[in-house]
């Protein structure tokens, strides 16, 4: 079980997703039923980061036990060690589709550390992170646990959800155009740029979980109109 509270943030991704999350869901459905028309009739519940007493975001076990759903075939504890993904977001639909959000503000962030676990637990990683290239059909020989690994780590979650416990799961990234402050890219093209050489240097150009994972971008200056 890891919920792990957060403090109201005043700058980048994390002030963005929780303003947006509590303040503006709209923005951030209307993306969502723009790209998958099939849900358009359902309606999107956001899990985290809400707000009670605090903001919090999910982790491990908690993260499944948030979003109700059963990974009945191959559980989490199986999969993966504990402190996986820290998911920025999470949210559902009234249906049961579920969505693990991760949000970045400017390009050096897609640059994560690999992981720094050791012994049994990287093995069983690397593992789970080769089975998900593999199913990818990776063209990349990179090591997937120490190149850009907060991206791969969640692709291995897609995976976990929807391929091994056959989960109506999707993998949202949110990417903020026009962050100033955080020394941001001012478009949309520039995102794309930066998107296009991690695709390529880890193999995945294209892929069968292409139509599960979304790519939204988002201005921060029409967030800002709205007051957050």
């Amino acid at each position: 079980m890891s919920r792990v509270p957060q403090s109201k943030s005043n700058k980048g991704s994390q002030k963005w997703i929780q303003g947006l999350v509590n303040h503006a869901p709209e923005v951030l459905n209307t993306q969502i039923k723009n790209n998958l028309t099939d849900l358009s009739e359902e309606r999107i519940v956001w899990l985290s980061p809400k707000v009670k007493d605090e903001y919090a975001e999910y982790r491990d076990q908690a993260f499944i036990d948030l979003l109700g759903i059963n990974l009945a075939k191959v559980s989490l504890k199986e999969f993966w060690p504990p402190r996986g993904p820290q998911w920025d977001a999470l949210g559902k639909t009234n249906q049961g589709t579920i969505f693990l959000v991760e949000a970045k503000a400017h390009i050096p962030e897609l640059n994560s550390p690999g992981t720094q676990a050791q012994g049994k637990s990287l093995s069983r990683i690397r593992t789970r992170l080769d089975k998900t290239k593999e199913y990818l059909n990776g063209k990349s020989a990179v090591d997937w646990s120490n190149t850009f690994y907060q991206y791969t780590n969640r692709l291995a979650h897609l995976y976990l959800l929807r391929v091994m416990n056959n989960l109506p799961a999707y993998l949202i990234f949110v990417y903020f155009v026009n962050d100033l402050e955080m020394d941001g890219p001012k478009s949309v093209d520039e995102w794309r740029g930066a998107l296009k050489l991690l695709h390529t240097h880890l193999g995945i150009e294209r892929n069968k979980l292409s139509k599960s994972i979304l790519e939204l971008f988002i201005d921060v200056s029409f967030v800002k109109q709205m007051g957050i």
